[in-house]
């Protein structure tokens, strides 16, 4: 287990629920019938109960990431006890844990596969990005993660760091509280700024900046964000942003200049887009991770989209039951009939099937 200090890991985590708890409206915590719903046909779908095997004595914290490699193993990001990187094999059955006593992570947010099986994670309570091999060993390192003696947060709007917004914006290589990761066809790396610096920032393959969209403010222009909370491309290069807090996603080219806007399915917390000839978008329109009772009735559920926006149906409710969604914070769609899940309320991963049509 990672050796340090548990008041820092206290400050981390009192910080960071200070400023959900009250700086956050409730259109940006997720929630709220989205526009799609009603006339979106249902989904059949069947989850797979049971799926993951974990040892004796080893439980999954709030899930947080959740992303397949091309041998069909599945891996879980979780904040439990520590955060933790969790390897599955394509049964279910716990492989090995990745990263133990690494120094960047800290308080988890996303993980990614890419294309060559090297695993990428998002952590927001060390502001970094970290890519792994497959072997698991670090190969790049995105970000600084501040000095435990500055605490989680910094009083003055002009903290170095960004962590209060401001001039967290115009910092090529720091980051405050990012949130996920993806790449376009020539491998750049995307990374989503989320919760300070609302930005999403395009960096070389080997790591040097090139360019942004995103003020470093709250916005809901063409090119403002508020809270980019996950990101995925599509085959051409074309950059997703779910742009949660503003109830829409946002579609940009790999230079990042606007494309289009998708605004009928509700709060993005996460999205995903399948690979393969014909490519599909998925979003989650997710319940609060507060989890007023209220939310239950009006979001929860996944669309299933053409990449030009056409809502092709939705699937799931928001609950604890096998095959419901208690806040979906991680979303893997590989396959797009066999879609992973991770929610940080259930404290849990699923696999769920996921029919190819709706039913009218």
């Amino acid at each position: 287990m990672r050796q340090h200090s548990s008041w820092y890991f206290a400050a981390v985590v009192t910080a960071l629920t200070l400023v959900w708890a009250g700086s956050l409206e409730a259109a940006q915590r997720g929630g709220g019938r989205a526009p799609a719903y009603a006339s979106a046909p249902e989904i059949p779908i069947e989850p797979v109960e049971g799926f993951f095997k974990l040892p004796e004595g080893l439980y999954f914290g709030e899930g947080i990431g959740i992303a397949t490699n091309s041998q069909g193993h599945v891996f879980v990001y979780h904040r439990s006890q520590d955060t933790r990187l969790f390897e599955f094999d394509e049964d279910g059955n716990f492989v090995r844990e990745i990263g133990i006593g690494l120094y960047g992570l800290e308080f988890a947010h996303k993980v990614r596969v890419d294309k060559y099986d090297n695993i990428w994670v998002v952590d927001e309570g060390a502001n970094q990005v970290i890519k792994f091999n497959p072997e698991g060993r670090v190969e790049m390192v995105l970000g600084y993660r501040p000095p435990p003696v500055d605490g989680a947060l910094a009083p003055e709007a002009t903290d170095e760091w960004g962590r209060s917004g401001g001039p967290g914006a115009d910092e090529r290589y720091l980051f405050a509280r990012p949130t996920d990761v993806t790449w376009d066809t020539e491998d750049n790396i995307f990374v989503s700024d989320g919760y300070f610096n609302h930005r999403v920032v395009k960096y070389s393959p080997d790591g040097k900046y090139i360019t942004q969209v995103g003020s470093g403010q709250r916005g809901n222009g063409l090119d403002e964000l508020s809270l980019p909370h996950t990101i995925a491309s599509d085959d051409e290069g074309n950059i997703y942003v779910g742009d949660r807090s503003n109830r829409r996603v946002m579609v940009y080219n790999s230079d990042l200049e606007y494309l289009r806007m998708f605004d009928q399915t509700g709060a993005p917390w996460e999205i995903c887009i399948s690979p393969g000839p014909h490519q599909y978008l998925f979003v989650s329109n997710s319940n609060s991770d507060s989890n007023p009772a209220r939310s239950w009735d009006t979001s929860g559920e996944v669309y299933k989209m053409e990449l030009d926006g056409t809502v092709i149906g939705r699937f799931g409710e928001a609950g604890k039951a096998a095959g419901q969604f208690q806040t979906i914070h991680g979303m893997d769609c590989r396959n797009p009939n066999e879609i992973f899940i991770a929610e940080i309320s259930a404290w849990r991963a699923q696999k769920i099937l996921v029919a190819s049509e709706p039913v009218f």
